[in-house]
């Protein structure tokens, strides 16, 4: 299921991509080097076309080693959350990352990231003055995004979405 909404996603962030015409790129894959020797792929990155000029990586092996391309981080839950939820989210951090998401349309994530009792949560994580201002969306609230200012999609758009 993971994979069907990182398409899903992917697809929706496109459009709203070409409809803005804002001038991002959004790799079908791509690795974010959060160190020499780590890094991971997220499962839906958005990258400014103008910075990808300073990735040396990028043309060779589509890798990223600096936050500064990076307009938007998507990580979709699956059972390994903790990954999602905390390191994936320490790293985008570190590396400056305007703004991460993590959607969970399964309710898999700890107590402390979801809340009691467990629902779906689309989590915004924005970048101010440093560190991720955490947002959690459920239902009918809508997305607030940096990346995408005119963006007017519900966080249930994304968690309620399980087929392509």
């Amino acid at each position: 299921m993971s994979r069907i909404l990182a398409g899903y996603i992917a697809k929706r962030l496109n459009y709203a991509t070409d409809s803005a015409a804002l001038p991002y790129l959004i790799p079908r894959e791509c690795v974010l080097r959060v160190s020499k020797e780590t890094g991971y792929e997220p499962d839906v990155i958005v990258l400014e076309k103008s910075a990808l000029a300073a990735e040396p990586l990028w043309e060779k092996s589509s890798t990223v080693a600096s936050g500064v391309a990076v307009k938007l981080a998507v990580e979709v839950v699956s059972t390994n959350w903790q990954d999602d939820y905390e390191l994936k989210l320490a790293a985008d951090e570190s590396m400056q990352i305007p703004e991460y998401w993590i959607v969970d349309c399964a309710g898999l994530g700890g107590v402390r990231h979801i809340g009691r009792p467990k629902r779906l949560t689309l989590t915004v994580c924005t970048l101010i003055e440093g560190e991720y201002e955490v947002t959690r969306l459920r239902d009918q609230e809508q997305i607030v995004s940096t990346a995408f200012p005119e963006l007017t999609l519900m966080a249930e758009t994304f968690l309620s979405h399980t087929s392509a």
